[in-house]
């Protein structure tokens, strides 16, 4: 089995590069340990401070390797095996080695072409792009376009179209047909704090009642005694989560809890709510993440077994060093529980499984060697 190619360089108080005079220094890094006949197709992700040298550090990576079709974004934070570089200059690259057709870029807004539709894709790397009107209506209509597994992030990147090597749309990536084994899990940053209640009454855009009761009331009983005597400590630490529909596990999509009206006992959600939708109240601390993530990173190795080839990991900006504190623990994690296997990723203000935006998650992709040459 052969890994793929991988390589990363980051500006680090503790690193081999402490100072740097421009991008040229992080891509000789990254090159200097990236195999020379390394072949395929490329995903890079760069951090802001790298926005406007995107072009040149593309034809830069085209003139010194055998790859010429580069996708990837420009993300706030970046990862690979063992590191997360927040705000700092940095650069991943990964070499998906797979054979003629099985990967091809994609760049659109949720109208894949003809072509893409009937390359039978079965999964995809997705990037999207923040500034664009409508980009997250596009997500489930590009999964539904294009029949395939999404996974990636809001890119969010600092300059006004962060995609790499796309044209100005709201999502490119790279689309993999269905002989591409991939095997992905999705790992909360928050845990429920008390069942599911339904909306019984709204009053404009507010939550009024749930399970016909005030839903101020509902959510101090869940929260408990010592957090409803003050309901400012809520703030940051108490959010609202959506059940999804259908799912055949605890699946839901965390939203931010934006205020409250005590007069009135209304809550409201940054979500669009109705009567009769579900909703449960979560808690977002390091401790409940870290078991989460293990949960999922478990559950991949009994899934994936020793047959994987590379990974690609999308996590949101608000975990990293902000939940987990310093250490890189996202990424300690992930390479202690799959050793040796090369990893990168981007940190994004919104994740992307399946056809749904989440937020506070963290999605790993593991792709494994085809069972023709081996692998169960």
């Amino acid at each position: 089995m052969t890994r793929f190619a991988s390589a990363h360089a980051g500006v680090l108080t503790d690193g081999p590069i402490t100072r740097w005079s421009g991008w040229q220094d992080l891509v000789v890094q990254c090159l200097a340990a990236f195999p020379s006949d390394a072949r395929g197709t490329g995903l890079v992700y760069v951090t802001d401070p790298l926005a406007d040298d995107v072009p040149s550090i593309l034809e830069f990576l085209r003139a010194r390797t055998s790859i010429e079709v580069w996708s990837g974004a420009v993300a706030p934070a970046i990862c690979a095996n063992g590191f997360e570089y927040f705000d700092t200059p940095a650069i991943a690259l990964m070499a998906f080695d797979l054979p003629a057709g099985a990967v091809v870029p994609f760049s659109g807004s949720g109208s894949p072409s003809a072509a893409e539709k009937s390359d039978g894709a079965a999964f995809a790397i997705v990037h999207a792009n923040p500034h664009t009107p409508g980009v997250i209506d596009a997500v489930p209509e590009t999964a539904a376009g294009t029949g395939a597994y999404l996974v990636g992030g809001l890119a969010s990147g600092a300059g006004a179209n962060p995609l790499i090597s796309a044209r100005d749309t709201g999502l490119a990536g790279l689309l993999f047909d269905q002989n591409v084994p991939v095997a992905t899990g999705l790992t909360q940053g928050c845990a429920p704090i008390g069942p599911a209640h339904q909306i019984t009454a709204m009053q404009d855009e507010l939550v009024a009642e749930l399970d016909g009761r005030p839903a101020l009331d509902v959510l101090k009983e869940d929260v408990g005694e010592l957090l409803a005597r003050d309901l400012r400590r809520l703030a940051g630490y108490v959010h609202v989560a959506l059940p999804v529909s259908g799912s055949d596990r605890a699946d839901y999509v965390v939203r931010n809890l934006m205020g409250m009206d005590v007069s009135q006992g209304l809550i409201a959600v940054a979500e669009v709510l109705e009567v009769g939708d579900r909703l449960m109240f979560v808690r977002r601390d390091a401790a409940s993440a870290v078991e989460d993530m293990q949960r999922m990173l478990d559950d991949l190795k009994r899934r994936a077994g020793d047959n994987i080839r590379g990974a690609v990991y999308h996590s949101c900006v608000a975990r990293g060093p902000h939940q987990f504190g310093p250490g890189s623990r996202e990424l300690t994690m992930i390479g202690e529980t799959f050793v040796d296997v090369p990893v990168i990723g981007f940190f994004g203000n919104g994740e992307i499984s399946n056809d749904r935006l989440y937020t506070y998650t963290g999605i790993l992709s593991l792709f494994l060697e085809a069972p023709e040459n081996g692998a169960e």
